[in-house]
């Protein structure tokens, strides 16, 4: 069963100055120049926590998380809560809400099968998490994750609570609103909580698995180390994003793929039209195309041309995939384009990160990546449904890299979580 608690969150106090000078993109979005201009925003911003610009960075969060304390730059909340937090954003012409909440998760191993993931992981970055997790003793950032709420139980009380001034209204560096109320009513918490007791009692990881499974790994450690652990201490339990499949504004994006050093010479062609319904279409045609199929058709641009393509048949994935998997899985357009397109028809081998394949968010930077030269194949994508995640995480399967892109990105700097030793959740 997943087991949620409200916890007393960190936050900055009056002292520390505006907010909009103090929150932060996630440590893993900040490039170099986001980093300086962050700096230069204010003394107590929170990218000065979880990405120091000084080559010390961990001695140097501690640091500063221990100043900013005494300097009463953070406070710790008295009472214990779930805060909710929206996010208002536009995209392609639309405005959209996303409604979820901050709590405390329970840590369970993955093969427990109570927290799910959705797509492998890799070492270094844990081992960066993991060294400012020691150093600080804080959840810096939220994971995030979705859980199933048919009844839109949680939704429903998030307008509710919305329906006042939020304690936290700011806009952040790329134009999202971001609003945070906090819940501490003992009903509507344990109303919320009773969502996620409902079998099978399970939730996905959308974002942030590095920091997950180094927060698992912690805990055991400190399970062992320290004198007075209990269940109910804090570092059992992760500060999170939950966001529900049902939500409206649960918003994710296409991950486009584009190759360098590949080719596609007539005997792969020849192949494509085996597999695919093609047509070449105008460039600027391409998001018309791609709108008017809910799965399986792709763009493949190349040389200079648009060609539009539409899986023939779902079953022609058993051809090409070696491995048993779920038809949930097999059914997904990033194994269809990696598994069918990349690995089966044009024989690509182990592809390279930003040498081999490039992954980008939006079309035009993904076509231009071909016109300037710097790539030979652009694959357009449609979107992995919120559903289709939670699917294929409740059968056992992990995407491959970059299938998800959830957006926006929850912004940093707007509560932390306490693990230090006599932290307790109750």
């Amino acid at each position: 069963m997943v087991e949620i608690r409200p916890f007393k969150g960190i936050r900055f106090t009056k002292k520390a100055g505006k907010l909009e000078d103090l929150v932060a993109q996630p440590y893993d979005k900040i490039t170099e120049e986001m980093q300086e201009m962050y700096y230069a925003k204010s003394d107590y911003n929170y990218c000065r926590l979880t990405l120091p610009i000084e080559e010390n960075r961990y001695e140097i969060s501690k640091q500063r998380v221990e100043k900013w304390f005494s300097e009463e730059i953070f406070k710790q909340d008295e009472k214990p809560g779930f805060y909710v937090y929206f996010q208002d954003f536009e995209l392609f012409g639309k405005n959209h809400i996303r409604k979820g909440f901050f709590a405390a998760v329970k840590l369970h191993h993955f093969e427990e099968e109570i927290v799910l993931p959705h797509e492998w992981t890799h070492k270094g970055p844990k081992i960066d998490r993991l060294n400012m997790l020691v150093a600080t003793q804080k959840f810096l950032e939220a994971g995030f994750m979705l859980y199933n709420d048919p009844e839109k139980t949680t939704i429903k009380i998030f307008d509710e609570i919305a329906k006042a001034e939020p304690e936290m209204d700011v806009i952040d560096s790329l134009g999202v609103r971001n609003r945070v109320w906090k819940i501490n009513d003992p009903k509507l918490v344990k109303a919320i909580q009773v969502v996620f007791e409902i079998p099978p009692g399970q939730i996905v990881i959308a974002d942030g698995h590095h920091r997950y499974e180094t927060a698992c790994g912690y805990r055991d450690e400190l399970r062992k180390t320290r004198k007075n652990w209990s269940e109910d201490d804090a570092a059992n339990f992760r500060m999170t994003l939950l966001v529900a499949v049902q939500d409206e504004g649960l918003t994710i994006l296409p991950t486009h793929r584009v190759l360098d050093k590949y080719e596609i010479d007539e005997e792969a062609w020849k192949e494509i039209h085996e597999n695919f319904d093609v047509k070449e279409i105008k460039i600027e045609e391409i998001q018309e195309f791609m709108e008017s199929y809910k799965q399986h058709a792709f763009t493949i641009y190349t040389k200079g041309k648009a060609y539009g393509i539409v899986l023939k048949d779902s079953k022609i994935v058993d051809k090409y995939l070696k491995e048993v998997h779920a038809d949930s899985y097999k059914t997904l357009d990033v194994v269809i384009v990696r598994e069918v397109l990349f690995n089966g028809i044009l024989k690509t081998k182990h592809l390279k990160i930003d040498e081999d394949i490039f992954y980008i968010r939006w079309i035009k930077d993904a076509l231009a990546k071909v016109d300037d030269g710097k790539a030979t194949i652009a694959v357009i994508m449609n979107s992995t449904k919120a559903t289709q995640v939670l699917d294929a995480s409740k059968k056992g399967e992990r995407m491959p890299q970059k299938s998800t892109d959830f957006y926006p990105k929850m912004i940093s700097g707007l509560v932390m979580e306490d693990i230090t030793e006599g932290e307790k959740l109750l």
